[in-house]
């Protein structure tokens, strides 16, 4: 995987990347929604509420997710950032598909809970990860490169755990809870298969671009950025509800 390379020599990438920081810092704390996993209080009450099959509400609600998730797209956009072919794409949002599906799934259906900040600061994290990946860091300070496929299922399964935490923290009904959550992952892979066709498209036209290596070092700067400013309102989340 093509990784950057480049230093913060240039004082135009360090302003950039200063600057976007704390743009981006101001936009999340005025969101006012320390958890990444937050659900609109419209679509809590009308989880609580509903009783029974409804494959079509819940497969809207799984899309919505993702679509709005913006823990998920800035990993899902630090995956595919250096992939240039369809196939390796198709490998590495699978196994973050897979990852997510199978603990949300089991997640809810078997009760599996954990404290919502410490599972949302960990997919903070992934978001750090991904970027330092990029920007290959972990050649040049521990002198090899982790496996990037499995650290995508690994994280994948972080991130659905983090779903079905807040999903469990409603409390759906038990009738019809295997075929409503099913066609909420199918939502959801919907909704993932959206952001990623957006993500590529933007991609292919910026990869045009001659400044793009240049510009992709400060990108994942931002994303890098945008990780621990999840991590540390998980953290302070944490700390003030307890």
């Amino acid at each position: 995987m093509t990784t950057v390379h480049r230093g913060w020599a240039d004082p135009g990438i360090r302003r950039i990347a200063i600057l976007s920081s704390i743009t981006l810092a101001a936009l999340v704390l005025s969101a006012g929604h320390a958890l990444a996993h937050n659900v609109t209080e419209g679509d809590a009450g009308y989880i609580q509420e509903i009783w029974g099959v409804n494959i079509i509400p819940f497969m809207y609600l799984g899309a919505k997710h993702m679509v709005t998730g913006y823990d998920h797209i800035l990993f899902l956009l630090g995956v595919v950032f250096f992939l240039y072919k369809m196939k390796d794409v198709g490998i590495y949002v699978s196994l973050f598909a897979l990852g997510h599906s199978t603990t949300m799934l089991a997640g809810v259906w078997f009760g599996w809970g954990i404290n919502a900040y410490i599972i949302d600061a960990i997919i903070g994290l992934s978001v750090v990860y991904k970027a330092l990946d990029n920007l290959g860091a972990y050649q040049r300070w521990f002198g090899f490169q982790p496996n990037t496929k499995a650290a995508t299922l690994i994280f994948g399964f972080f991130h659905g755990t983090g779903l079905a935490t807040k999903i469990l923290d409603y409390e759906i009904a038990s009738d019809g809870l295997l075929a409503n959550l099913l066609a909420f992952n199918v939502g959801v892979e919907l909704g993932q298969i959206m952001a990623l066709a957006v993500i590529l498209i933007v991609m292919g036209y910026w990869r045009k671009s001659p400044n793009f290596f240049r510009q992709a070092y400060t990108a994942n700067v931002v994303m890098m950025s945008m990780g621990f400013i999840l991590i540390g309102l998980q953290i302070t989340g944490y700390f003030v509800a307890t």
